[in-house]
């Protein structure tokens, strides 16, 4: 690393996952919104910003007097963690969402995600490729590394990349895509994936400053997760309440780039030729 490297601020990328990133495995219980999908995401935050975002996670949870981390889905059904909220009458329980979304909102964070269709991955590529197609998370890493990777540097920034720790195995994957992008570039098919104008190995290298990875307790990580759900919801629901409401607040890549930059540079939603969205 050169001495102009490493003065150049350095932007991050909290990664969280949803969904499951086999193509073949059955998803098990369908959840009541009946989107299959798997997706990595979380939010891109400047290194000088975290203070503050890591200080207002801690007010509410101090307001609150939450001991579990801030799980998506636990919040959202009101369990394991969360099951205490069944106890408090409806307005507290109003109140609580709020808060949180406050949090989400005030918090110096923007979100950002790939999300896969898995029934449309294997619509397109199951009978191509049969037993032979990627993990979905290959593809879903390699597409939000290079997408944050554009937007850092098109602000002057490095970027680090910070997902969720998650078992030996899955952690090893995710450093072996990281290493891959720095050494050999994207491992998409160059013909497919000219009209995105792909960032070159050299440009990952100059790019990827650090990979390293954060524990659930980490306050960055849950509002990775925090974003990470309504975000999905946004490629099958563009009317979600709470994909709208970080949509009209400012705070999704989409609100910082031009609008002809949105299907290239923005949240990336895969596979969705088949997908119904919900209005």
């Amino acid at each position: 690393m050169t001495e102009g490297q490493k003065k150049i601020p350095i932007l991050n990328l909290y990664l969280d996952d949803s969904g499951t990133r086999h193509p073949s495995k059955k998803p098990g219980r369908m959840p009541a919104h009946g989107c299959d999908w798997f997706a990595l995401g979380g939010v891109l935050v400047r290194d000088e910003d975290e203070d503050e975002a890591r200080r207002l996670h801690a007010a509410f949870v101090a307001k609150w007097i939450v001991t579990a981390p801030l799980h998506s889905s636990e919040i959202r059904s009101q369990n394991e963690g969360f099951f205490w909220l069944r106890d408090k009458s409806k307005d507290e329980q109003t109140a609580f969402y709020e808060d949180l979304y406050c949090l989400m909102r005030d918090a110096p964070v923007t979100g950002i995600a790939c999300v896969i269709d898995r029934p449309g991955y294997n619509a397109r590529y199951a009978e191509k490729y049969t037993e032979n197609r990627w993990m979905l998370c290959k593809t879903a890493f390699s597409v939000i590394v290079e997408r944050a990777a554009k937007f850092a540097i098109s602000k002057g920034y490095r970027l680090r990349v910070l997902p969720e720790k998650c078992n030996k195995p899955e952690d090893a994957a995710l450093t072996a895509y990281y290493h891959e992008l720095r050494t050999e570039g994207l491992p998409f098919d160059a013909t497919n994936s000219g009209k995105y104008a792909p960032l070159t190995k050299d440009q990952f290298a100059a790019t990827l400053y650090d990979l390293r990875f954060k524990a659930k307790s980490s306050p960055m990580a849950q509002l990775a997760d925090l974003y990470l759900w309504p975000v999905c919801m946004g490629g099958y629901h563009p009317g979600n309440r709470p994909y709208r409401r970080l949509l009209d607040d400012g705070k999704l890549i989409e609100c910082l780039l031009p609008e002809a930059d949105h299907a290239t540079l923005g949240s990336k939603y895969s596979c969705f030729e088949g997908v119904v969205r919900k209005e």
